[in-house]
């Protein structure tokens, strides 16, 4: 017999033309050698199989999975018992072709008629920026149940205020309001449960009434029944956010917003329908008032003593006469929206949102004109003792922009 690498020579030389009496003769072997091999397609194999040390105990360990027992660990400890000295792996290996499939337990496909239901959720992801550096920001999810509309929104809290925003600007995306939101036991919005009833926080029990839906949360530890809020999830990180790159959260919105247009303008691969032509259909009931809506968009905040106010992570600044009051802020329209007594002190758009601290020009005109007092008495004197303690490279960005305004 020959080796199997002379047979793969043969074959080779019989492929380029060669005869077999050509071939032999240049190898060395018989005519009828080389024929053998080009008739047989089958490599030559060992055919002594070498023993193993389960051998003497593949009786018992047919008898134990005749009883049902296929835990290997189980088996391995029965088998030492016995004398057994080999591993865990082998019996894994011989096991594994007798092993019953696992059983997958069926469950019913929610479907629901149009505008009955939405279901939304929270997700934690991950974008790359221009420079590569990964930044981790929540994502707020809704789904339209019947038709697969999506709406996607990222944020930088997933509180209760950034959460009724959310949605709000989700049921004004889909231009109506469905009669049920169905969520998970999200401890944003749920404060207990009795008697297998979800009570809900009174805060957003009262936003949810005023927008007119109902909320549901779906039953615990059974995620199937929100199955398509969880696959709109998954399929965000797996196919919008990979090989994009993002300068900031206003460009990530506007991107997963495009996005959700693209991806709903397709056939759905469930439905055999196009999202956006189904939302026609979904019969949604009709949006709250615009006062209402207004009224769950704005926070309250105060002024600090040094003029800015906090908000999603940055320090928006406003004059200095505003030190210590009470200001509301709201986003709108890609816009942080500052009042203070129903008047506009700072309108900044998101796309000017770059550093930490956004000063506002002529921020501390006239301050020392006035020494610090601000012209309403409520205000607080500004002194240097009470004055916040910010880095001093903080003032210098301050003064150039007084300089540049």
């Amino acid at each position: 017999m020959i080796g199997s690498g002379l047979i793969m020579i043969i074959r080779d030389e019989a492929r380029k033309g060669k005869s077999a009496y050509r071939i032999a003769k240049e190898n060395g072997i018989s005519k009828n050698t080389v024929k053998k091999y080009l008739n047989n397609k089958e490599l030559p194999g060992r055919t002594h199989k070498r023993s193993s040390l389960l051998d003497p105990f593949k009786s018992q360990i047919n008898q134990m999975m005749a009883d049902g027992l296929f835990n290997c660990t189980v088996i391995l400890e029965s088998l030492k018992n016995e004398g057994y000295s080999g591993g865990k792996t082998i019996i894994k290996d011989y096991v594994q072709p007798f092993r019953p499939p696992k059983s997958i337990p069926a469950v019913p496909r929610y479907e629901t008629p149009p505008g009955k239901q939405a279901q939304m959720d929270w997700g934690i992801c991950q974008y790359l920026d221009p420079d590569g550096a990964i930044h981790k920001v929540p994502a707020f999810v809704m789904i339209l149940s019947h038709s697969r509309a999506k709406y996607v929104e990222f944020t930088k809290r997933c509180d209760l205020k950034s959460l009724e925003r959310c949605i709000l600007n989700a049921l004004e995306y889909f231009g109506g309001v469905p009669d049920v939101v169905l969520t998970d036991n999200m401890k944003t919005v749920v404060l207990r449960h009795e008697a297998g009833k979800t009570i809900f926080l009174p805060a957003f029990e009262s936003f949810c009434a005023d927008m007119g839906f109902l909320p549901k949360t779906c039953q615990v530890r059974r995620p199937q029944t929100k199955g398509k809020v969880e696959r709109l999830v998954r399929y965000l990180k797996e196919n919008f956010l990979p090989g994009r790159r993002f300068t900031n959260l206003f460009d990530l919105n506007a991107q997963v917003l495009q996005w959700c247009q693209h991806v709903d303008s397709k056939k759905h691969s469930t439905t055999g329908r196009i999202p956006l032509q189904m939302l026609s259909v979904e019969n949604l009931n009709p949006l709250p008032p615009a006062e209402i809506r207004d009224r769950y968009r704005w926070e309250n905040r105060k002024v600090s003593k040094d003029g800015f106010v906090s908000f999603d992570g940055h320090l928006y600044g406003v004059n200095w006469r505003y030190s210590g009051r009470d200001a509301q802020v709201r986003l709108y329209h890609n816009h942080v929206q500052i009042y203070i007594d129903n008047a506009a002190v700072a309108d900044v758009p998101l796309t000017d949102v770059k550093e930490y601290y956004v000063p506002q020009g002529q921020q501390y005109a006239g301050l020392a004109a006035q020494n610090g007092i601000a012209w309403n008495p409520s205000m607080a004197i500004r002194t240097e003792e009470d004055v916040t303690e910010r880095p001093l490279k903080t003032y210098d960005r301050l003064m150039e922009a007084m300089a540049n305004a």
